[in-house]
């Protein structure tokens, strides 16, 4: 249990990097310890609520009710929390100043893989002097997201726990690919709040999401003798299609930048990704020095292939490796509208 205990901690400390940025209110509580108190809140939550993350931390989240709280809001939290269940409500909160502001509030709880309660995570949203005549949609997109929220942090969860298990959990370079990889979820979270997210149909454009992910791993772990050329379509994707495709992209990436261009100065990297026939078609081709087909990656390989396994697996995609010249060709197909959600990456073997 100690050594669970530890793994979550853990993973709790580095999916805070991308929750820091995001920009909606979050807080996170932790039910096992006495009075379920706020172990996260991001800088968005001190925006809204004037209280810092110091001041926050080890404190109920009572301490924002105040003399106009209605008993009966705080008493559905109560059940809510009791139930373990996904619920929202509206309440007077004070802030830091003591103002108060009429607060809309989502709860959620968030499990580990193998369904044990971990932590709550809550979505707040101001409501402002109109808020009785705002019409559902708002509501329903800030739901949407806290519900996206939930499951990508169960992805990172289920990250953290694949780690321990690999043969040096604990080394600087191991936690350096975890960041990457919270990094790409957070990139995600700009799209989802920015231009290029629809709330009515619920889409991301997958090539702009794409690029920014390519580029930030090119500047990170690229130099310039390498090239690296995007041939990215105009494709609208379902959120948990794209943050599998994202992970997926940039554990490519990654391998390719690290391991393709050993004792070579110079290189070629592409990515292809266009639809056809209703199919997603990724493609991630290097001219480097090409894997060993005896090296059994992704399936016998390192981490990075064990998630890479485990992301084709939840997007029912099929993969394909083949040598590209001298260097190495990986092909995805991927069933265009795929809406399962994005749950963590499980225990996975090679039969996975």
């Amino acid at each position: 249990m100690e050594r669970k205990d530890r793994r979550m901690s853990d993973g709790f400390a580095m999916h805070k990097l991308a929750l820091e940025r995001v920009p909606f209110a979050i807080v996170i509580t932790n039910p096992h310890i006495e009075d379920n108190p706020i172990v996260f809140v991001n800088a968005a939550f001190a925006r809204l609520t004037g209280y810092s993350a110091e001041v926050s931390i080890g404190r109920n989240c009572r301490f924002l009710q105040g003399e106009d709280t209605d008993p009966a809001a705080v008493q559905q939290i109560r059940d809510g929390l009791a139930k373990r269940a996904e619920f929202g409500v509206e309440l007077m909160n004070y802030k830091a100043d003591g103002t108060p502001f009429r607060n809309r509030l989502y709860i959620t709880p968030l499990h580990d893989t193998d369904g044990e309660l971990q932590y709550f995570v809550g979505l707040q949203r101001a409501l402002g002097d109109d808020s009785d005549q705002v019409t559902g949609g708002v509501d329903e997109a800030l739901r949407e997201i806290h519900h996206r929220v939930k499951n990508h942090l169960s992805m990172v969860v289920g990250m953290i726990r694949m780690q321990a298990r690999s043969q040096n959990p604990t080394s600087l370079e191991n936690y350096a690919a975890l960041a990457r990889r919270i990094e790409t979820l957070q990139l995600l979270y700009h799209e989802m709040t920015g231009g290029s997210h629809k709330d009515e149909n619920g889409t991301i454009a997958l090539g702009a999401y794409v690029s920014r992910i390519a580029s930030a791993i090119a500047y990170l772990d690229g130099r310039e003798s390498l090239q690296l050329n995007l041939d990215l379509g105009p494709i609208k994707a379902p959120v948990d299609t794209a943050a599998r495709v994202g992970l997926l992209v940039s554990e490519l990436l990654t391998n390719a930048y690290q391991h393709a261009f050993e004792g070579r100065a110079e290189g070629l990297i592409e990515v292809h990704l266009h639809v056809e026939e209703d199919v997603i078609r990724l493609t991630v081709s290097d001219d480097g020095i090409g894997i060993d087909p005896a090296s059994g990656w992704p399936d016998r390989g390192n981490l990075g292939g064990k998630i890479v396994r485990s992301l084709v697996t939840g997007l029912q995609a099929d993969l394909a490796i083949a040598p590209n010249g001298t260097g190495t060709r990986v092909d995805v197909s991927i069933p265009l509208g795929i809406s399962g959600e994005a749950e963590a990456p499980q225990d996975i073997s090679p039969a996975a």
